[in-house]
């Protein structure tokens, strides 16, 4: 079993850390908020520290979930950091969703340190941090990779390296222009069949069995025809998760009309006072209009 910390207790990082622990390893918890860190310790045991450094000091391998990239400089970087309290060969793992460029920021950091960075975003939301049943992607060098994997895999069902550092970012780009488009047919889909006269759980259970079937499909539909939007991944977050595959796209060349038309869309939701509402409310800016 290792010596590990966690950074980062929201949503997701909470229930993550907890699987670490409850596998046997040895967890120290950091949050912004000292008193979450301490509600953590006293549900799952281990232990907190009052800053990342603290945190990350003796550890094997230092695991991040927090909001964004100035987030992630801020538990990484500086006095205080937690780079500053590892030790030459130890791992550096990021479950944050953030842009290509402070991956390639911290891993040159971490690497003039003499750590490893492995960039690892998550997908599958709070029910799947919850039931340790997480996709990871990954990138980074092989064989910090495959160091990290065995603990990693605490709380996934799959893990996998998709390249070199940035890979896994990218990749998690990917998945979040992808859940867009599907959640806006989903959204559509429902709304059709409700001014069609039709019983949208029945219309469901006939195209969920068909190439209309996805995970949004069959994770939200109940709770979109119930008009229900207070859980899952928040339109803030996911605003933020597109607004840096649009800019990525705009350094790479790649064309996303529906990504930003989309991205347009939670914007609508977000005045609708939705900003805390599951992406699935793409629905709700429709009913709204009629």
């Amino acid at each position: 079993m290792a010596k590990l910390a966690f950074l980062g207790l929201g949503v997701m990082g909470y229930p993550m850390a907890g699987h670490l622990q409850a596998a046997g390893h040895d967890v120290t918890v950091y949050n912004r908020t000292a008193a979450k860190a301490d509600a953590w310790v006293k549900e799952h045991g281990g232990s907190s520290a009052a800053t990342p450094r603290d945190a990350a000091a003796g550890a094997d391998l230092v695991m991040a979930c927090v909001g964004n990239d100035d987030d992630l400089r801020s538990v990484t970087l500086g006095d205080d950091g937690a780079f500053a309290g590892m030790i030459d060969g130890t791992i550096f793992v990021d479950h944050t969703t953030v842009s290509a460029a402070v991956t390639a920021e911290l891993f040159a950091a971490a690497a003039d340190k003499g750590i490893g960075f492995v960039d690892a975003p998550v997908s599958g939301g709070q029910a799947g941090a919850e039931n340790g049943q997480l996709s990871i992607m990954c990138g980074g060098v092989q064989a910090q990779y495959d160091t990290a994997e065995k603990v990693i895999t605490t709380y996934a069902k799959l893990c996998r390296r998709i390249g070199d550092s940035g890979a896994g970012q990218m990749t998690k780009m990917c998945n979040q222009i992808a859940i867009a488009g599907l959640v806006q047919g989903l959204s559509e889909a429902l709304h059709f069949a409700d001014k069609a006269g039709l019983d949208g759980e029945s219309v469901v259970e006939v195209i969920s069995q068909g190439a209309a079937g996805s995970w949004q499909m069959s994770n939200r539909y109940k709770t979109m025809i119930a008009d229900e939007f207070d859980h899952g991944f928040a339109v803030d977050w996911m605003r933020k998760d597109l607004a840096i595959c649009l800019a990525t796209a705009d350094d790479n060349g790649a064309s996303l009309p529906v990504t930003a038309l989309v991205d347009q869309f939670y914007k609508d939701v977000q005045k609708l006072g939705g900003g805390r509402w599951d992406t699935s409310s793409l629905l709700k800016r429709l009913t709204s209009v009629g």
